[in-house]
């Protein structure tokens, strides 16, 4: 799909395009590639001048290698961004060009994007651009703006996170906690833990993005404070996350606690039933033995006191254990 945007009176449009000879009509700041077709991916050649590299998207492009300034002045940047789905959350992958200073083709301050599927933060992006004039000036400005959404969302998350282990936090500490419901808490607190080690991944991605634009000097002196700003919020993020595993644990540790409570009460079930069985045992096992001479063999009560006795040695323990409140 292939989005282009220009800018009227300060606001974000969207404009259709369904050929090749549409794009001379439109002069844009960002062209959006979502899974772009290779008829999409040849108008973006023949009209711009750009070709998009074949590992644009690629997952295991080395680190060092997703930052980098081509000869020809086209500034390349690769980085995640995150998808908060609830069943599945994971990074999407988005590769971005941009080209500042070769004025030779048509792509010069025109901000070019690919990416797999859709992104929510460029759909946050959008939404505010349309409503608020002035917010984009320039390609440079959209990029920012996209990694400004990101750690916005990033945050938006993150107290989403915070809620969800609240909730969390109530059904471990309630008055009674059975294997299932800690079953359901350890799930929960499980997918909550993933989701916030892939927002930490995220925001030191976004730190590494914003730091390499400062670094390549292509920011004026207002968006170079504002990517400072981006990064003094991308900090705050990285410390609540760190907040939300010490939690997260706490939790895990708790729920894992109150199940070995429960094992420990079937445990201690099976003692006290093994103790109180144990003397009735031992008088069965006395008169089970082939002496001659034992008195008890020839007497008309010896069956039943047998019996009583038995009775009463378990009676005795479990009434003490009773007592002393270990059988409840």
């Amino acid at each position: 799909m292939l989005n282009i945007f220009t800018l009227a009176h300060g606001r974000l449009v969207q404009e259709e395009i369904e050929s090749l000879e549409e794009l001379s009509r439109f002069h844009p700041i960002w062209v959006d590639l979502e899974s772009p077709t290779v008829e999409e991916k040849r108008w973006i050649k023949q009209y711009y001048g750009l070709s998009i590299p074949e590992d644009a998207m690629d997952e295991d492009i080395e680190e060092s290698a997703r930052f980098y300034e081509e000869d020809n002045g086209e500034l390349h940047i690769r980085s995640d961004f995150l998808i908060a789905d609830e069943d599945e959350p994971r990074t999407v992958r988005v590769a971005f060009i941009l080209n500042q200073h070769n004025q030779d083709l048509k792509s010069r301050g025109v901000l070019f994007s690919i990416h797999d599927e859709d992104v929510p933060v460029f759909r946050l992006l959008r939404l505010r651009a349309r409503r608020a004039p002035g917010l984009l000036e320039d390609a440079k400005e959209v990029l920012l703006k996209l990694f400004d959404a990101d750690a916005e969302y990033s945050a938006d998350t993150l107290e989403n996170i915070y809620d969800q282990l609240e909730l969390a936090g109530k059904k471990v500490l309630s008055e009674d906690v059975t294997d299932s419901l800690a079953g359901e808490v350890l799930a929960a607190i499980a997918r909550q833990e993933d989701l916030n080690g892939r927002i930490r991944r995220n925001v030191m991605d976004t730190r590494r993005a914003v730091s390499f634009m400062m670094r390549s000097r292509m920011l004026n002196a207002e968006q170079f404070e504002e990517a400072r700003q981006i990064l003094r919020d991308i900090e705050s993020l990285d410390n609540h996350t760190a907040f939300l595993f010490d939690k997260i644990n706490f939790l895990m540790d708790a729920t894992v606690g109150f199940i070995n409570i429960n094992q420990n009460k079937i445990i201690k079930i099976f003692s006290v039933a093994s103790v109180a069985l144990l003397p009735p045992t031992l008088i069965a096992s006395i008169y089970g033995m082939n002496f001659q001479f034992m008195p008890e063999l020839n007497m008309g009560w010896g069956y039943p006191m047998a019996l009583g006795l038995m009775l009463a040695s378990a009676l005795v323990p479990m009434w003490y254990f009773r007592r002393r409140g270990w059988l409840k």
